[in-house]
């Protein structure tokens, strides 16, 4: 081989070498976001959930030290995960904000009760459970016989909204797990069909080792390590990706801390070493070995 034609060569393999580099850094980037998501779905779902509230009102008729009461008694209610009281003056001010008019001068009272916004642990964030817990905060109020001192006028929750969230995070967790499988399918193909171009590009090589009486592991193993590094190398651009889009999570979202904790995070590195140095190992023995079955004339092919 001419000087020219071994520097066309190297140059054609350290061009593979990047190319495979690149390929396998962004499929594992991908299967990193989908892994994040996995693995903290049950978060997200009970994060959600848990942000479903309730809204209790109360009787104008009521002493602060009576709604301080029954505000504490619902702290302690199994399915509350916890409770804010909002004055009548208060839901007068959040309301004026919103209408951006002082409506409390144009009617020259207020009409507004106070209340009491109950946010429900997520295994009660359903509308059968909501039902029940209505129905009960209900019988425990009529249990005072005199009417006047009953603490609560009426109980309000958007029943629709709380089913579309239940429908919505059930298709989403399916629908999440398909393109998991698709994603992970297309992800074995293209790091194979990579790795299988780069081991081409050194088919006659393989076939020269072999003839000369090398064992078929001994042509695999410099090819396997070299798949391994870049594989190594591959992962560790692929986790400062994962950590740049943790970052910007954190820094514009900082609501979604819950998708970086850190034993979430080192278990989904840990799975994507894994995955990466698993499918680059099989894929380049499986593309090495087919070489090697390969008689001499086929190579040209």
């Amino acid at each position: 081989m001419s000087k020219k034609e071994s520097h066309i060569t190297s140059r054609q393999l350290r061009s593979s070498y990047l190319t495979t580099i690149i390929s396998i850094s962004l499929v594992l980037f991908v299967i990193g976001l989908v892994g994040l998501l996995i693995l903290n779905a049950h978060k997200i779902s009970r994060h959600v959930k848990e942000n479903i509230c309730i809204t209790v009102f109360l009787n104008n008729n009521l002493k602060d030290i009576e709604m301080k009461q029954y505000t504490d008694i619902l702290k302690t209610k199994r399915f509350v995960r916890s409770t804010e009281f909002i004055s009548k003056e208060q839901a007068a001010m959040e309301l004026k904000d919103e209408l951006g008019e002082d409506f409390v001068n144009f009617l020259g009272y207020n009409p507004l009760l106070p209340s009491i916004e109950v946010k429900l642990k997520a295994e009660y964030a359903n509308t059968d459970s909501i039902a029940k817990i209505e129905k009960e905060i209900i019988e425990d109020n009529e249990k005072e016989k005199v009417k006047e001192k009953r603490p609560v006028k009426e109980v309000s929750y958007q029943k629709s909204l709380i089913e579309a969230v239940n429908q919505n995070i059930k298709k989403i967790s399916i629908v999440l797990l398909i393109f998991c499988g698709l994603l992970f399918i297309i992800s074995l193909s293209l790091i194979n069909n990579t790795i299988r171009l780069s081991v081409y590009a050194r088919r006659f090589l393989i076939k020269t080792m072999e003839l000369v009486g090398a064992t078929r592991a001994f042509v695999r193993a410099p090819f396997v390590i070299k798949s391994l590094w870049h594989s190594l190398i591959s992962i560790l651009i692929a986790f400062i990706l994962l950590g740049g889009v943790i970052y910007m999570i954190d820094k514009h979202i900082p609501e979604l801390s819950i998708l970086y904790e850190l034993d979430t995070i080192a278990i989904l590195y840990a799975c994507i070493m894994v995955i990466g140095f698993a499918i680059v190992w099989c894929s380049t023995t499986l593309a090495v070995n087919r070489y090697l079955r390969m008689k001499g004339n086929d190579l040209y092919a």
